[in-house]
């Protein structure tokens, strides 16, 4: 037998959301340190070419990464809905902490050649295992800990402790940039130690999540109940779910990878900033976005979650070209920061209710593999190429091809966000 096990009181089931929360903070922390150093590591783990051939392989190991998010997801959201949503969190964690420690620790490729290269790629192999576990099983955790009542609002924390993890990244390259380190040791050694970080802090929160409430019961001697229990064979009678979560992450997933991660690159390799102040805009538009997250989540619970969706997706549609084309061009930091979170605040229609959405879609014998695994193949194709593709085009002299690219994304999920549900009104999780 599994049913949902709810807190007795508010403080009980707001420390348990804290607590789940924070686990993901550290997860996306170290999952976005690769990307906010990537500028400064390439170099020492590839040959001498030019900036844009290094920042492709990074992107391109950035890519595994996300191809290995749904085996993750398969296997976590297995072992979440067979054993329990925190054993999965408590474990996940683990790995991504494992991941960090290697790369920080791992010679650069003027010392051990081609070596270095294979295990940056072990390195996010584990970390793409770990983050693909990461996003269903918190997400589903979340969800079931949170009230009918607020669940849009309580689960859109999922969105801000994930950019919290990337700001927190952002904040220890600062630190490094303005207060600590040169330029030329950053390059040479500096970009190992939020590496080192990630790892020490992943072990501290495996600890706090093995404190953490369960948010389901889970009768192990019940032998007919355990085999309908995250396995794909039960997943598959749910095949119009498991679809719509795919069609609505492609939009959501590669303009969401488009506005955050790429956006430091994008404003050093094509508007001509300087590392610093393109560290400074995507800083402060990420705090602008972070904040946004309850409140879409709260309008969420107030309205639904379908016109947020939908409104994403028609403003996406219009409005990308014209963003990216005028980022491009300007050179003015106020401007950048303007434009971008234009963007982000379009982006949060689907960033702040996709987890509740997904989670609503599922009965709890299969939610957190439902969640995770349909998820993690679209955001695999779709979010984790998104930067790669970028600089594809870029370095092919194509830029403005990716621009249309993202529109056409966002358009396809527009035509599902139209015609799905609203989860809201026809939650799973009640059942």
């Amino acid at each position: 037998m599994q049913k949902k096990t709810t807190p007795q009181t508010t403080g009980e089931r707001i420390r348990s959301i804290i607590g789940g929360s924070l686990g993901n903070l550290v997860e996306w922390y170290d999952w976005y340190v690769y990307t906010a150093f990537s500028l400064y590591f390439s170099g020492a783990f590839f040959p001498k070419e030019n900036q844009t051939v290094q920042l492709l392989n990074t992107a391109g190991i950035f890519a595994i990464g996300f191809l290995m998010r749904p085996i993750g997801g398969w296997v976590m959201g297995t072992f979440a809905d067979r054993k329990g949503r925190k054993a999965a969190l408590t474990f996940s964690v683990l790995l991504m902490s494992v991941g960090s420690l290697i790369i920080a620790i791992t010679p650069g490729y003027k010392q051990i050649g081609v070596a270095a290269p294979l295990l940056l790629v072990l390195a996010r192999i584990i970390q793409g295992l770990s983050v693909g576990g990461e996003y269903g099983t918190s997400a589903t955790y979340l969800s079931e800990m949170a009230t009918k009542k607020h669940r849009g609002f309580y689960s859109s924390f999922q969105y801000v402790t994930l950019i919290m993890g990337q700001l927190l990244a952002l904040g220890v390259l600062v630190l490094l940039q303005q207060a600590f380190l040169t330029d030329k040791e950053l390059h040479q050694w500096g970009w190992r130690i939020p590496f080192g970080i990630g790892a020490v802090l992943a072990i501290t929160v495996m600890y706090l999540r093995r404190t953490l409430q369960e948010s389901v019961n889970i009768d192990e001697k019940d032998s007919k109940a355990q085999s309908n229990r995250g396995t794909i064979k039960a997943l598959a009678e749910h095949p119009k779910a498991v679809l719509t979560v795919i069609g609505l992450t492609v939009g959501g997933t590669v303009a969401f990878y488009t506005f955050t991660t790429y956006m430091q690159k994008f404003l050093v390799n094509t508007s001509s900033f300087s590392k610093n102040s393109a560290t400074l805009i995507s800083t402060l538009t990420l705090v602008g976005f972070m904040l946004l997250q309850p409140v879409f989540g709260l309008l969420s619970d107030k309205i639904g979650r379908k016109p947020l969706l939908i409104s994403f997706g028609i403003l996406g549609t219009l409005t990308t070209v014209p963003i990216l084309l005028a980022l491009s061009q300007t050179k003015d930091v106020w401007m950048g920061f303007a434009l971008i979170m234009c963007a982000l605040i379009i982006v949060s229609g689907y960033t702040s209710i996709n987890a509740v959405v997904k989670a609503e879609l599922f009965p709890a014998n299969v939610r957190a593999l439902g969640v995770g695994f349909p998820y993690a193949i679209a955001v695999s194709l779709f979010g984790g190429t998104a930067e790669y593709i970028a600089l594809w085009f870029k370095n092919d002299g194509h830029q403005e091809w990716f621009y249309w690219y993202v529109t056409i994304c966002i358009a396809l999920s527009l035509i599902l966000y139209v015609t799905m549900n609203d989860t809201r009104k026809h939650s799973k999780i009640e059942d």
